[in-house]
């Protein structure tokens, strides 16, 4: 497995980001914790560094978490809710994300370290967004000082997760208008697409592209020749949907910017990545796309700029919503 950039990713990654923010964002902040838990972007850390050692896809797999739990009723942990008691639909069961998000064990596992050295003190949503920064910083991506003081929401919304959360089939336009929805720009859109700079997906989330591409027979015609081969080598016809292909094929485990590349070289795995440089969408995007292709600090600075944009998506504060001791279950189900 190639870890050529690695060394310059982790220079780059010393980039720590000072960030002002407006009102409407202030009721979250890095120290929201200082007093309570002091500890627990180490012990969220260290949790994840013990995970990496047995799956080296979950930092990956985290940072999704926080993306389809950010973009369903905001950032509330609502992602994790089982079934259950006053839970009649789960987020899990919608079609984003069953069979497919992944993660959940060690989320609780997460939760369970930061119990026992601040019992009742941080949410399952805030535990999320620390899990997504250290997925990134583990994997050479830039740090940044994490917004805190979310609080974990008190119901799931399945309907909102098959209808709101970025599909790998979306065209450029309909991925605009999800991120649009949710107060998120165009550079949001192009710099958080850039997290599949790590990570795998099932061959049944992009086989179409390889065979059959809107039921045309053929092959999507933005494939690259030689990369498509190496696909269905991976993936043939009718064979296992389940078997993986990494997301980046040049750095798979390394948060880097080779992902902007591979775009450029028709090398994007997912229909919604290869989106943003060969369609007729405006220029502007594939202007961004080439900038982050050439200039990796600019990449991760504006991912941690997005990335925080995305965190700030609708949090429960102060009163609203509660603490939950099981990140499975509201409190007292």
């Amino acid at each position: 497995m190639s870890f050529y950039s690695l060394t310059s990713s982790i220079a780059a990654a010393t980039i720590f980001i000072t960030l002002l923010f407006s009102n409407s964002q202030a009721q979250l902040n890095s120290s929201f914790y200082a007093t309570t838990c002091p500890n627990v972007t180490t012990i969220v850390r260290n949790a994840l560094q013990q995970a990496m050692q047995s799956d080296i896809r979950i930092g990956a797999s985290l940072i999704r978490l926080h993306f389809h739990d950010c973009f369903v009723n905001g950032c509330d942990g609502s992602v994790l809710l089982d079934r259950g008691g006053n839970i009649t639909q789960s987020e899990k069961d919608g079609g984003p994300n069953t069979n497919s998000a992944r993660g959940f064990g060690v989320v609780d596992n997460i939760k369970t370290a930061v119990e026992n050295s601040c019992p009742g003190v941080v949410s399952c949503a805030d535990i999320l967004a620390l899990a997504a920064e250290s997925s990134v910083s583990l994997a050479g991506g830039p740090s940044w000082n994490v917004l805190l003081g979310r609080r974990d929401g008190l119901r799931a919304n399945q309907s909102g997760a098959n209808s709101s959360i970025p599909a790998p089939i979306d065209s450029l336009s309909n991925l605009t208008s999800k991120f649009s929805a949710v107060g998120l720009d165009t550079t949001d859109l192009v710099a958080l697409s850039g997290a599949h700079t790590f990570g795998r997906a099932q061959c049944r989330i992009f086989s179409s592209r390889l065979y059959n591409f809107n039921g045309t027979g053929n092959p999507d015609p933005t494939v690259n020749g030689t990369y498509l081969t190496t696909l269905r080598r991976i993936c043939p016809q009718n064979g296992n949907g389940s078997a993986l292909a990494n997301l980046d094929p040049t750095t798979a485990d390394t948060f880097d910017n080779n992902y902007y590349t591979n775009l450029q070289n028709n090398q994007g795995l997912l229909q919604s990545d290869q989106e943003l440089f060969s369609t007729n969408g405006p220029a502007a995007i594939v202007a961004i796309v080439n900038n982050f292709a050439s200039n990796q600090t600019a990449f991760f600075q504006q991912f941690v700029q997005s990335m925080i944009n995305m965190g700030n998506i609708s949090p429960l504060t102060g009163s609203n919503g509660e603490i939950r001791a099981d990140c499975k279950k509201v409190n007292g189900s």
